[in-house]
């Protein structure tokens, strides 16, 4: 019998590997990386490691409501304890074992797959055909999965890991959650938030995403985001209520302000991007997103520097600084930049574009607090010596660096 990937959470080496991949793909900074060498060096994940190998579960975890990124909702996300989400951390990077089990139409969360490879494998298999499409997105889809379905999918994926498999299922039956300080019961599906909720996510639709796969549909999901192609109006009704089918029986549903088809000359929207024939660009949705992020960044810097009598140029700088770590340089290791998401696919710059002009026009703003041509005495080179990168300027300088 193979080696259980919990006891695997005993061994140092299992841990040292682990990190080295970590820094490798650029997950931690310098001061990140410190703190878990040193954490992996002193053995501090061992006794946690020997109760979960031994049997134990997990803790009780935390839900959170945050801040829906790039727009004003909300969502729910939850989490464990910090040494216990640094365990499932390791037990997710493990997981990748079985990504044979998944078809390749599937793109999120798979070791060596990336966002890029759906629209760039979608565009070849389109080649220069007219082509419909669907386009939807699953409500809530991590925090919806419905654990007495999942389980049986789970236990047959893992068979030949039994104790992860009991694991999984005790930390997924386990309605127990801490909201506002209270523990209160409730369904939390795979828990948003929780670095092994990707996998299962993958686990639940596998067989839909296998369905569209064996019959040469050309079809992805990136998690809970799905964009499927036919030849024809009717072709892609029939899909289309495929889907809706699958989707009742795994009582998941449609949030239908992302619903949308495409007809044959119509630019499709898929993962942040706009591809209309072989130009691919950012799409409508992106740009609305970020530009309200700037606005609202900018009305909280603008408020600051009123209420505590600041130069104009610190807020300036402020909002220059902000959206730089956005855009090119984040201090959250965890999330993937615009220069990473955006700048390896895009052949098209119109949206960068606009980007660049939204956010100099706010900075300007921060320094006048009018919206009128009296901003423009601040001049582009003085934007820069602030720190203002343009988005095309780094976007050709990549693409030339390459």
């Amino acid at each position: 019998m193979m080696e259980s990937i919990l006891t695997q959470l005993t061994r140092q080496e299992a841990w040292e590997e682990f990190l080295a991949y970590r820094l490798m793909k650029g997950r931690f900074n310098w001061h990140a990386f410190d703190e878990a060498d040193r954490f992996v060096e002193q053995e501090a994940y061992l006794h946690l490691a020997q109760r979960i190998a031994q049997g134990e579960g997990l803790g009780i975890p935390t839900k959170k409501i945050v801040n829906k990124m790039g727009s004003g909702k909300k969502r729910v996300v939850y989490s464990f304890a910090p040494d216990e989400m640094v365990i499932l951390k390791l037990i997710a990077f493990r997981l990748y074992k079985y990504d044979a089990c998944f078809t390749p139409n599937c793109y999120a969360f798979r070791r060596g797959v990336k966002a890029s490879d759906a629209i760039f494998s979608i565009r070849k298999a389109i080649g220069d055909r007219k082509m419909w499409a669907y386009k939807l997105d699953i409500h809530d889809y991590f925090n919806s999965i419905s654990i007495d379905i999942l389980l049986p999918m789970l236990e047959e994926m893992l068979a030949d890991d039994q104790p992860l498999y009991r694991f999984f299922e005790k930390m997924l039956t386990d309605n127990r959650v801490v909201s506002g300080g209270e523990t209160i019961a409730e369904r939390h599906g795979v828990m948003a938030g929780v670095p092994t909720a990707p996998f299962l996510a993958d686990v639940y639709l596998k067989e839909v995403d296998r369905y569209f796969h064996d019959a040469h549909v050309i079809y992805a999901r990136y998690s809970d985001d799905i964009i499927i192609f036919a030849p024809d109006h009717e072709t892609l009704m029939a899909y289309k209520a495929q889907i809706a089918e699958s989707l009742t029986k795994y009582r998941l549903e449609v949030n239908p302000d992302k619903e949308k088809i495409y007809s044959p000359d119509d630019a499709y929207e898929f993962l942040g991007f706009r591809c209309h024939a072989r130009d691919i660009d950012i799409s409508e949705a992106t740009k609305k997103k970020m530009k309200g992020k700037i606005k609202r960044a900018t009305k909280s810097l603008m408020r600051w520097r009123i209420r505590n009598h600041m130069e104009p140029e610190k807020a300036m700088k402020g909002l220059i600084n902000h959206f730089n770590r956005v855009f090119f340089e984040s201090d959250d290791t965890e999330t993937l930049t615009w220069a990473r998401w955006f700048f390896p696919v895009i052949n098209q710059t119109e949206g960068l574009k606009e980007i660049d002009h939204y956010l100099q026009q706010n900075i300007r703003y921060l320094g006048t607090g009018k919206h009128n041509k009296s901003n423009y005495k601040t001049d582009y080179a003085q934007l820069k010596q602030m720190g203002y990168k343009s988005l095309v300027n780094a976007y050709y300088t990549t693409r030339m660096s390459r």
